[in-house]
């Protein structure tokens, strides 16, 4: 088995997880509980791909993916911010609203080719004994901002005044008011950070991990796989990192525990004995249950170290916001 394949399969596939999960990060840590990364991510991977094949500029794609991602959030953030609705019945409606716009706007798009993200080494590093062809040969841009992107995003919340004022609102959100910071502003800005993230994740998968190619089964639950590792990570970046890289070299390691197997005429093991495709399938499901038990008990997010004000509306001068 080639363990060196199954990483660099796992971290490019991983950064699809990434860049969504980090995004969720974001848009949690300031006290939005956003369950629409599927639908956000969808049209994102639709977005991108249908401008990339109209215009031949792959970069122009990911600018719509982007754009149609973080578009899409704010009719969350409208919802959960300024009419103060239920975030998690919000979060769900727009799965809902992005998979049906990336049916209806995406139609006619399956089967055809757009420009993709070139593959390319980052010389003296792809030298590395093992790390180095993994990690640094034959990756899109993508993958190597991925790299970058957990490390800065950790720094971000832990150590800049801005990252601050973000766990403030997400935190004590009254507290933070007091203080002068826009609670209401800082909450639509990273739900919109979140969106444009989730639709990078979407273009990541049209573009990059399965280039040129689009269907309305790209992001098969992986917007749901980003919300269950938010959590898993206890809302920090480098943890989710860790946790979408090994998730996207366990997939690579099924599919290639199976290619043998059926060749010799036999079943893979995993699937006999422990039903492992199923527990796969049934994954996203899961981490959904897990998601809304912890979004709606205070005592779970308390035990998990959520954000204190995550998934409750702040309400300018209410008692105990």
């Amino acid at each position: 088995m080639n363990w060196e394949v199954i990483f660099h399969a796992g971290l490019a596939t991983g950064t699809v997880l990434l860049f969504a999960a980090i995004g969720e990060i974001f848009a949690e840590r300031s006290g939005i509980l956003n369950l629409g990364v599927e639908g956000m991510m969808l049209l994102g991977a639709m977005a991108g791909f249908s401008m990339s094949l109209s215009s031949g500029n792959v970069w122009l794609g990911l600018g719509a993916a982007i754009l149609a991602g973080g578009i899409l959030s704010m009719a969350h953030g409208l919802v959960t911010i300024h009419l103060q609705a239920d975030q998690v019945v919000s979060g769900l409606s727009l799965t809902f609203l992005g998979t049906g716009l990336a049916l209806v706007l995406g139609e006619g798009l399956t089967g055809q080719t757009a420009a993709q993200m070139t593959l390319f080494d980052i010389p003296v590093l792809s030298q590395i004994p093992f790390i180095g062809p993994a990690a640094f040969e034959r990756h899109s841009i993508l993958v190597y901002i991925g790299y970058l992107l957990a490390p800065a995003a950790a720094y971000y919340i832990v150590k800049t005044r801005p990252g601050m004022h973000l766990r403030a609102v997400g935190e004590k959100p009254a507290a933070a008011d007091t203080v002068g910071i826009n609670v209401y502003a800082q909450r639509y800005f990273y739900v919109f950070v979140g969106g444009c993230l989730a639709g990078l994740a979407g273009a990541t998968i049209s573009l990059s991990v399965s280039p040129g190619w689009y269907s309305v089964q790209t992001t098969s639950g992986q917007g749901w796989i980003a919300v269950g590792l938010v959590i898993f990570a206890q809302w920090n970046p480098i943890r989710a990192a860790v946790g979408a890289y090994l998730f996207g070299a366990l997939r690579r390691l099924i599919l290639d525990l199976q290619g043998p197997a059926l060749i010799l005429g036999m079943t893979n093991p995993l699937y006999v004995n422990s039903n492992f495709s199923f527990f796969l399938q049934m994954t996203p499901y899961l981490l959904t249950i897990l998601a809304l038990v912890i979004g709606s008990r205070q005592a779970m997010k308390k035990r998990l170290g959520a954000p204190a004000a995550l998934g409750v509306p702040y309400i300018r001068g209410e008692r105990g916001a």
